[in-house]
C-alpha cells in the first residue's frame, strides 16, 4: 500500500508538504508545479487516502442513586452530589444514565454505560453486581476497601474532631451527639464514622458519651424527636453536635417549644452546610461537607480514568471545614 512517504520521496519532497497538498489544504505555499508533481505521482503510484476513523460515540455515565428521589429532597446532601455530577457532564457534552436503586430493572439500565458512579451507600453483593457491569466505576460517599476500585469520601473523622475541639474549647464537657441509623442490603447497619469518631473523641477526652447518645434517622422530624427528648431530659447535654443539619433544624424547633434558648441554654453544631442553615435563628453553626465539589471530582475521575486507560484505583477524601456562626457560645455553670 502507498505512503505518504513514498510519494514524498518520488516527488522529492517533505511529507508533511504532500500530506497538505493531498489535504487541499489552503493555507500551503507551494508552487504550481510542485502541486501538480505530487497529485501526479500519487496517481501513478495509486495512492488512496485512508477513511477517516469513526468518531468515539458520546461517553456514556450511569448514576446510581442509593436515596429515592423523596427521600433526597428531604436532606440536600446528595441533591448537591448529584448536582455536581450532572453540571459536569453537561459541561463535557456527557450523556448521563441516571437509576434509583428502588428502580425494579436498575441493573440492565446501566449495561453498557462507560462508567458508572454510585453515590451513597451500598451492600456486599451491590457492589459485586456493579463491577460486574462495568470495571470503571467511581464510589461516591462510600469507603470500599476490600475492592479494586476507586473511591471518594469526605473526612468525616477530622470534621467531627473538628467541631468537637470547638466545643472543647468553648468549655463544653456534657457534649451530645445525634445522628441517625442506616442500613443496606438485608437490613445490613452501617456503621457512621462520625459517630466512631465521636466516641473516641469523648472516650480520650474522658467524658461521658454514652448517655448523651442520640440515634434516629437523618430527616428533620427525627431531629424533632430527638430534640424534644433532650428538652425533657432530667440532665441535659450543654452543647449537641448533630449529624447533618437536617437533625439539627428539627432540634431547634423542639428547643423552641420547651423555651430553651439557643446557644443561651444549649449550643448546636450541624454537618453538612446546607443553605437553610444560614438563615435559622439563630444562624447554625456547621461544618461544610463540599458535596457539589464531590460530585464534580468522582465525574472528572471517571471521565479521566476512561480517556487515560487508568486502571490504578484511587481512595481520597476531601476536607471538610467548620462553619462559626451563632448557634454556640462559652459555657457557663448555672
Amino acid at each position: 500500500m502507498t505512503t505518504i512517504k513514498d510519494i514524498a520521496r518520488r516527488a522529492n519532497v517533505s511529507p508533511a508538504t504532500v500530506s497538505r497538498i493531498l489535504n487541499d489544504d489552503p493555507t500551503l505555499n507551494v508552487l504550481p508545479e510542485t502541486k501538480e508533481r505530487v497529485l501526479r505521482t500519487a496517481k501513478e503510484l495509486h495512492y488512496t487516502k485512508k477513511k477517516s476513523a469513526r468518531l468515539k460515540k458520546s461517553f456514556q455515565l450511569g448514576l446510581v442513586l442509593w436515596f429515592s428521589a423523596e427521600d433526597e429532597m428531604k436532606d440536600s446532601y446528595y441533591l448537591s452530589a448529584r448536582k455536581g455530577i450532572e453540571d459536569f457532564c453537561i459541561s463535557q457534552s456527557i450523556e448521563l444514565v441516571r437509576v434509583f436503586r428502588n428502580d425494579s430493572n436498575y441493573l440492565d439500565m446501566l449495561r453498557g454505560c462507560d462508567g458508572i458512579i454510585c453515590l451513597g451507600k451500598f451492600a456486599h453483593e451491590e457492589v459485586k453486581s456493579f463491577i460486574e457491569i462495568c470495571s470503571n466505576i467511581v464510589f461516591l460517599d462510600m469507603k470500599v476497601e476490600n475492592y479494586n476500585i476507586t473511591s471518594l469520601t469526605m473526612d468525616f473523622k477530622q470534621a467531627v474532631r473538628d467541631a468537637l475541639d470547638y466545643l472543647y474549647h468553648l468549655g463544653h464537657r456534657k457534649i451530645g451527639f445525634m445522628g441517625g441509623k442506616e442500613f443496606v442490603g438485608d437490613h445490613e447497619l452501617l456503621v457512621d464514622p462520625r459517630l466512631e469518631e465521636y466516641i473516641a473523641y469523648m472516650k480520650e477526652k474522658k467524658l461521658p458519651c454514652e448517655k448523651y447518645l442520640y440515634e434516629g434517622s437523618f430527616n428533620t422530624f427525627s431531629g424533632y424527636e430527638m430534640g424534644k427528648v433532650i428538652a425533657e431530659a432530667d440532665e441535659r447535654p450543654s452543647a449537641i453536635f448533630a449529624a447533618s443539619d437536617a437533625l439539627a433544624v428539627g432540634a431547634l424547633k423542639a428547643f423552641k417549644e420547651a423555651d430553651m434558648e439557643v446557644p443561651e441554654d444549649i449550643s448546636l453544631v450541624g454537618f453538612n452546610n446546607t443553605e437553610l442553615s444560614e438563615y435559622t435563628v439563630p444562624a447554625l453553626t456547621t461544618v461544610n461537607a463540599p458535596a457539589y465539589d464531590m460530585g464534580q471530582h468522582g465525574a472528572n475521575l471517571i471521565y479521566a480514568a476512561s480517556n487515560l486507560s487508568i486502571r490504578t484505583p484511587l481512595k481520597a477524601e476531601i476536607p471538610c471545614n467548620l462553619i462559626v456562626r451563632e448557634s454556640c457560645m462559652e459555657y457557663t455553670e448555672k
